[in-house]
């Protein structure tokens, strides 16, 4: 039986350097293998171009070279994997300049962001997949409900509206979602859901609220009071986000937006940028979490001209492609 090495800091120097060398080996190896994928497929491309009959010839091409390759390496050469490779390299037929081929992703998270037609969406998942470490479960949760066609969305709305020229909301409208999907609180989309419901639901599962949040936020606090000589406030949830280097505060609303939602999140902000942020944090983001919202009300608001406020819906069940693809439609020909 095999005995542990004991807890000093020569021994605990020695497994490191162990499991770093074996984090390189994996790494390495899992970058050659997905390079050698990429080469496959671009000479499965290369020998149906040189048959006769292009589509019969390719089905019987891949069938027979299944049939060689899983006699002689094993298992994971299948018709289906074979029609991935071939797949893979059409997609990303310049592989020495490719940034998917030199990333650290696994083949596993490549085969899920083939399946993303957008090439402009697919770049984005493998920069943030090889930024932010995702896991496969991670990058598949961040594509069913379309994360980057969220973002550009609202980056896009804003961008329509007039004056949108300062620094610290461009930069917010790179991570900042409308509309939230929180399908994985499992909770029901009705009016009946009470505002301490949902706190108490995203904080329960509050890896999965910050992975939906975006890049660089962790969490502050909940319920956090600011006081004046006169008054305590209580606001509902408080996060930082070190890309943007500002305080993040939320409001949860479970009914539709109302100018006095905006109002109170304006006074929200402009206390906590007096009272809370420190000397050398950016101004304060606000972000009104809401289960309705009416876009004219957003044009004729404070929404419109700051560059703090923001106001997104949230969703407690995943919508289809067509939902979400019509409802990002339809706020877009309201801004416009």
């Amino acid at each position: 039986m095999s005995q542990q090495l004991p807890s000093t800091p020569f021994f605990t120097e020695v497994r490191q350097i162990l499991n770093q060398a074996r984090t390189q080996v994996a790494q390495t190896v899992n970058t050659a293998m997905v390079e050698a994928y990429w080469q496959i497929g671009k000479r499965i491309v290369e020998e149906e171009q040189g048959g006769s009959a292009q589509a019969e010839y390719g089905s019987g091409l891949l069938k027979e070279l299944s049939k060689q390759l899983n006699k002689e390496f094993g298992k994971g050469f299948s018709y289906a994997n074979l029609r991935n490779f071939r797949q893979f390299y059409l997609i990303y037929p310049d592989g020495s300049n490719c940034y998917a081929l030199r990333s650290n992703l696994s083949w596993t998270h490549h085969r899920s962001i083939m399946r993303v037609d957008d090439a402009a969406a697919r770049a984005y998942y493998i920069e943030q997949c090889s930024r932010e470490n995702w896991s496969t479960r991670t990058l598949e949760r961040q594509i069913q409900p379309h994360t980057y066609q969220r973002l550009l969305s609202t980056k896009k709305s804003t961008e329509d509206s007039e004056n949108n020229t300062l620094s610290t909301q461009s930069s917010a409208l790179n991570i900042l979602k409308d509309p939230y999907v929180l399908e994985f609180l499992k909770l029901p989309e009705e009016p009946s859901l009470q505002e301490r419901e949902l706190e108490t639901a995203l904080i329960n599962d509050l890896q999965k609220f910050l992975l939906e949040l975006g890049g660089g936020f962790s969490f502050v606090a909940r319920q956090m009071r600011i006081s004046t000589e006169t008054s305590h406030f209580y606001l509902d949830l408080v996060f930082y986000n070190y890309l943007l280097k500002c305080f993040v505060v939320v409001d949860l609303k479970t009914t539709k937006l109302t100018h006095q939602d905006i109002g109170q999140m304006d006074m929200y902000v402009r206390m906590f940028d007096d009272l809370k942020r420190g000397e050398d944090d950016n101004p304060t983001i606000g972000i009104i979490l809401c289960a309705d919202k009416d876009e004219t009300m957003v044009q004729y608001s404070v929404l419109k001209e700051s560059e703090q406020l923001f106001a997104s819906k949230y969703r407690t069940i995943l919508p289809s492609e067509e939902e979400l693809i019509a409802e990002l439609e339809r706020e877009r020909r309201l801004l416009e």
